[in-house]
């Protein structure tokens, strides 16, 4: 019998993954526990997807791990997710250099606690020469506040004189992003139901394909994320041009 992972064409592989990971916390209170447990079986998810992207081929994935917007959520769970964080980081180095993945990091990183910052930027720093895989957290990350803080810079030199306005373009603004040097999300995948992308990537998604699942984060495993993987290669991906301007290509 032909599994769905069978129906997965290795030539028509999404270069760049990124996914909402959603529905901890739920998950959790579906269970009658604490909603912080959620967030511990959520890891074993993260490894799972990140394994069967490593297998496919994918070159980036993304993974929303911590939004601006989740500081204002109970202290007890905050603190609870940054010692989660630093555990697992740190746990998890030897798979990530066994595996080939370098880690990388987006988004307002100095406002972590200090000791998250700095087992972070050390995993990233003892996997940097890694090549099979960029495994980027999106880490106390706002895509309006990464759009603003390329706006600023932008705003910096102009005002220095060393841009001229008329100078700025698309290919310039993305590289002042967080993701300088990543090529945007195909596919964008979230979890638990949700239909929205809640500040995630808003510049980068811009011609992604959206794959909306009601399963909880804890419980998408390498199934689930094949699912995706044929779903998206599926879709007629055009950018603006039509059908048959596709097809004439």
């Amino acid at each position: 019998m032909e599994s769905i992972k069978d129906k997965i064409c290795l030539d028509r592989m999404p270069q760049h993954v990124a996914i909402i990971m959603d529905g901890n916390g739920r998950w959790a209170l579906k269970q009658g526990l604490d909603r912080v447990k959620g967030h511990h079986e959520g890891v074993e998810s993260v490894r799972e997807i990140t394994e069967a992207a490593v297998e496919l081929g994918i070159k980036y994935l993304t993974l929303y791990t911590f939004s601006t917007e989740n500081w204002n959520r109970p202290k007890d769970e905050v603190d609870a997710l940054m010692n989660l964080f630093v555990e697992t980081i740190v746990s998890e180095l030897d798979t990530l250099n066994k595996n080939d993945v370098s880690l990388n990091a987006i988004g307002d990183l100095k406002s972590l606690p200090p000791e998250n910052y700095g087992r972070l930027m050390d995993t990233i720093e003892k996997t940097a020469s890694n090549s099979r895989m960029v495994l980027t957290l999106a880490m106390s990350y706002s895509a309006r506040w990464e759009i603003v803080e390329a706006a600023r810079q932008l705003a910096v030199l102009v005002a220095e004189k060393q841009l001229k306005p008329e100078e700025i373009n698309e290919q310039m603004f993305a590289g002042y992003l967080s993701t300088k040097g990543i090529p945007d999300p195909e596919l964008v995948i979230r979890t638990s139901g949700e239909l929205r992308i809640s500040n995630y990537l808003l510049w980068q998604v811009a011609y992604a394909e959206f794959y909306f699942t009601p399963t909880l984060w804890p419980e998408f495993r390498k199934d689930d994320f094949y699912h995706a993987i044929v779903e998206y290669q599926i879709r007629e991906r055009r950018f603006g041009m039509t059908s048959e301007q596709l097809k004439a290509k």
